[in-house]
């Protein structure tokens, strides 16, 4: 254990060892979780709400002083954004996170930081058909190449490949590149769409997270010559499944539709005939949307590759936490998979 006063390392360029108990989260726009992983058990600390922090230190601190466990020795923090430098910022929080600081608060001997998607990624290794529903009849390939993809606050992407008997995460900002109009309609709608930047174009974060839900209806309902009364996303999705306000009826196909060209340009990127799968605080809200056909048809429609993307399976994510699960993995078995160590691990 670092004494006082000892100074703390910057990144290491060796593999992480990760000693137990590990204080693992999974931090993402909205919500930070918490969990303490000893051996095969994983205790899990009430969801902490980010907007009541003012930051990620004080979460932890909070998280820890309601728990009657042992002080972690380790920490593996997922964070919704690039890893890159000793501070590093939330992409949809005002939250920084510092590991040197960490370890010096909280008196760890290592801090681990990981993309919220790739740390989702890791849970893809060991998901059976029971943590998932699946759209279409395709199912995944053994030891393929595998694919996260998440609307929620942001629009998270990663990927996980197999390679020599290790599972290696690929994490990205693949929930940033651009989207296109298509047919006819897209190129009526792509005018009234609000651009969260002045000078950027539509990305696929734009429309296809909770507050691109909402541009999304507003585009449509201003193509339509209509009023667009709903405000949240959760109206949206409510009024589009019942049917209730034609504009969001339109708005929840085209998601589907965005969300599945999306998510087939980057099953091509992978060849991913492990499966591509949906994660995010709105697949769930919207999963029969989802498996209307719509997300299907925009996820083959990649000529001249639409016949493999028919074999590659689409499935939701229905196992609650399942980023947890993931570094819980990693927590357990470092050397089960092939996490890059020098950009991300610090020491004491």
């Amino acid at each position: 254990m670092r004494g006082k006063g000892a100074a703390v390392t910057s990144q290491s360029d060796e593999l992480p060892r990760i000693p137990p108990p590990a204080l693992i989260g999974d931090i993402g726009g909205t919500n930070a979780r918490f969990a303490l992983v000893t051996g095969d058990a994983m205790t899990r600390f009430p969801d902490e709400q980010g907007a009541d922090y003012a930051t990620i230190d004080d979460a932890i601190a909070h998280a820890l002083e309601k728990s009657d466990t042992a002080k972690p020795r380790s920490a593996v923090l997922a964070l919704a954004g690039p890893i890159q430098g000793d501070a590093v910022p939330l992409t949809n929080s005002p939250w920084v996170v510092e590991p040197k600081r960490l370890i010096k608060r909280f008196g760890l001997e290592e801090v681990i930081l990981l993309n919220d998607f790739e740390a989702l990624s890791l849970a893809l290794a060991d998901f059976t058909e029971g943590d998932l529903d699946f759209i279409g009849d395709a199912r995944p390939e053994p030891d393929r190449p595998r694919v996260a993809l998440g609307p929620g606050t942001g629009l998270g992407a990663a990927a996980l490949l197999h390679v020599r008997g290790m599972w290696v995460p690929v994490p990205g900002e693949g929930g940033h590149v651009d989207l296109a109009p298509v047919t006819p309609r897209d190129f009526a709608i792509w005018p009234h769409i609000e651009k969260p930047h002045p000078t950027g174009g539509v990305s696929g974060e734009t429309l296809l997270c909770g507050a691109g839900l909402v541009r999304l209806y507003r585009a449509v309902a201003a193509t339509n010559g209509a009023a667009a009364p709903l405000a949240t996303p959760a109206d949206i999705a409510a009024a589009g499944l019942a049917g209730s306000d034609a504009s969001a009826t339109e708005t929840l196909d085209l998601f589907a539709t965005y969300l599945g060209r999306l998510a087939g340009d980057l099953a091509l990127v992978f060849v991913a005939t492990g499966g591509v799968y949906l994660a995010g605080g709105i697949t769930g809200h919207i999963a029969p949307a989802l498996k209307s056909g719509r997300f299907r048809e925009g996820f083959v429609d990649k000529y001249p590759h639409g016949p493999m993307l028919e074999r590659m399976a689409t499935a939701i994510i229905t196992k609650p936490y399942a980023a947890l699960d993931g570094i819980a993995a990693l927590a357990r078995n470092p050397m089960r998979f092939g996490v890059e160590p020098g950009s991300r691990v610090w020491r004491a």
